[in-house]
């Protein structure tokens, strides 16, 4: 896998716009935080947010911010290095075409660490990229094959949309009453269909995601436990280093030590 530029949690201003008649000269896999307007088969169509819209190479790109709006997305330019393309073909992923997807705070968090790996000089850099280029496909591929009794029930759609808001910014502050209310839900019936639908509850989702974006950040930067757990939403750094114990068996010193020997 070849990657000539990737980008992760850009933002542009409401007069965004992209128009390449020729494409961009590779391929181009965007994953849409905002809702965006695409302009192709001789129409427009809008995609929702949380969506994914892979450009085949040579394609023309024109796509653009909805009206006052902001819009904000991750993305990667790349190339496919000989005999790769039948094999991520096998995932399913349709070239120029909308794509929902009910896990794109795991998608970008892949295209987060292939941005890291690909302005990083690791020995296995390229190795790394590739395979989290290839999970992502599989992640995508999977997201087209969801039940369809799920896919009907608007109340997952909407349990989904929360759960993308808590990995996609665990550091604001929530708590159940505020979020059921947020989806039109009883405070029952969300944490009852929460756990359903997930395996988890709400507050043990919450909790997760704060722990999931604090690993990263310890991995990733050099940054300090203290700011860490400020950036994580944290008030409390006692609080903090409990949950993260709590979830991964070590403190977040111990964690940062672990990753780097």
């Amino acid at each position: 896998m070849i990657i000539h530029n990737v980008g992760y949690h850009h933002s542009h201003d409401a007069d965004f716009f992209i128009d390449r008649p020729s494409g961009s000269g590779d391929y181009l896999l965007l994953l849409l935080r905002t809702a965006t307007i695409f302009t192709f088969r001789g129409g427009e169509q809008i995609a929702p947010e949380n969506s994914v819209f892979l450009y085949r190479k040579g394609t023309p790109q024109q796509y653009r911010t909805l009206p006052k709006s902001m819009f904000s997305n991750d993305w990667i330019h790349f190339d496919f290095e000989l005999g790769e393309e039948p094999r991520f073909a096998t995932y399913g992923v349709p070239y120029d075409t909308i794509i929902p997807i009910d896990n794109l705070h795991f998608l970008s968090f892949c295209v987060k660490a292939i941005a890291y790996e690909h302005y990083s000089q690791n020995l296995y850099r390229r190795n790394s990229i590739t395979n989290f280029m290839e999970l992502m496909f599989a992640k995508i591929g999977e997201s087209l094959h969801q039940p369809e009794s799920e896919a009907r029930d608007t109340r997952y759609e909407m349990l989904c949309t929360i759960r993308h808001k808590i990995y996609s910014r665990p550091y604001e502050w929530r708590n159940v009453e505020s979020t059921a209310h947020e989806v039109r839900m009883s405070v029952s019936s969300f944490q009852h269909l929460y756990k359903k639908y997930f395996g988890t509850t709400f507050l043990q989702d919450y909790i997760d995601s704060r722990v999931a974006y604090a690993e990263m950040l310890l991995t990733t930067t050099n940054l300090s436990s203290a700011e860490i757990a400020g950036l994580c939403g944290y008030h409390s750094y006692a609080h903090f280093e409990r949950q993260f114990h709590k979830k991964t068996g070590i403190s977040p010193k111990a964690y940062r030590l672990q990753k780097k020997s």
